[in-house]
């Protein structure tokens, strides 16, 4: 029986921990289905979002944010879509940012609104900051994005250098035959900006009919080309997601740059999965490669004002987290028929 919990700061003792023996410690919440670019591995051109009145408002983000942060949440990243381009976003980020039991606040973004937010982001309390950057060639970033303008990412990440953000790192999907070749000159563009870059192997999510195999690059053939360049250190560093970083070494051994993979493919990270996903639909999603969701948004409405039920609800959904993801990409369709900006990456 679960205790009624009032909407204060109170610490729960509870501990968010699976069927499997893995506390949960990060959640991503998604803001908005909306983007201003259409990426080709995340939409679909011709998109219709969602109704206003069927994505969390502002206010509920920001209370089940809280409600985690007690159940021993330490790490919240903010996705989208496009989380800049929602209305108002930056209360949200101000709201997480005054909860002292949170120990880092992430933004995982496109670049195309930093040049005017970038700092105010900064203020409300976000540490680090994540850019999706495909291609540093404009028309082939136009292609990837559909809509995306490189030049005004490029001055987002500038502007994101002078707020001084505690880490900035590019993501990068590499999709064999649209910007595989682009592997070096984006890692000489994060050391030349002295940020960090990580490689996404590409997930078979979305559209029914591309599924993956075509485009797939596997990071192990990533490695092997930049080691064959680079002078590169395995490092036991973690931002506490999937991610396996190696250092650019120096003439003196050292590099302000770090170089991830994250491998849902070639490397599966299953057995030390720390996160849950929250879609703006208040989804709770217990897996990014699975269907299994918990939905939140009716118990927010029904009880605004006795998280007990939220609470409640979240414990619960600890026993239905799977083991893993099924990912495979030589399937005939996609693993999950839901696109990455439904369920914010």
């Amino acid at each position: 029986m679960i205790e009624k919990v009032p909407n204060s700061a109170q610490a729960l003792p509870h501990k968010l921990v699976d069927q499997f023996g893995r506390q949960v410690d990060y959640i991503r919440l998604s803001i908005t289905d909306r983007c201003d670019f259409r990426c080709v591995y995340c939409m679909s051109e011709d998109m219709t979002f969602l109704p206003r009145d069927e994505v969390l408002s502002l206010e509920e983000c920001a209370r089940l944010v809280k409600v985690f942060v007690r159940l021993g949440v330490s790490k919240v990243r903010i996705t989208g879509g496009e989380p800049l381009v929602r209305k108002n976003a930056l209360w949200l980020f101000e709201e997480i940012g005054k909860l002292k039991n949170l120990n880092e606040l992430v933004l995982t973004t496109n670049g195309s609104q930093l040049e005017k937010q970038a700092q105010n982001l900064k203020n409300a309390g976000v540490k680090r900051i994540n850019i999706s950057l495909d291609s540093l060639d404009a028309t082939r970033f136009k292609t990837i994005t559909r809509t995306g303008e490189l030049d005004k990412v490029l001055r987002g990440i500038q502007a994101a250098k002078l707020a001084d953000f505690d880490s900035i790192k590019l993501n990068t999907i590499l999709m064999r035959g649209f910007n595989d070749d682009e592997v070096l000159s984006l890692v000489d563009f994060a050391i030349g900006q002295a940020i960090d870059i990580s490689f996404i192997e590409e997930m078979p999510l979305g559209d029914v009919n591309h599924t993956r195999e075509s485009t797939f690059m596997s990071n192990i053939d990533t490695l092997k080309l930049l080691q064959s360049k680079y002078p590169l250190i395995a490092s036991v560093e973690t931002t506490g997601g999937p991610a396996r970083y190696w250092r650019v070494a120096d003439a003196e051994g050292k590099s302000n740059t770090k170089i991830g993979f994250i491998s849902p493919h070639s490397h599966n990270f299953c057995e030390s999965c720390n996160r849950v996903r929250i879609t703006c639909k208040g989804e709770l999603y217990l897996c990014l490669g699975q269907e299994d969701k918990i939905d939140l948004m009716p118990i927010l409405r029904s009880h605004p004002n006795d998280d007990a039920p939220l609470v409640e609800a979240i414990l619960a959904s600890m026993a239905i987290k799977p083991k893993g993801h099924d990912f495979d990409i030589r399937r005939n369709e996609p693993a999950v028929i839901r696109f990455m900006s439904h369920t914010g990456g």
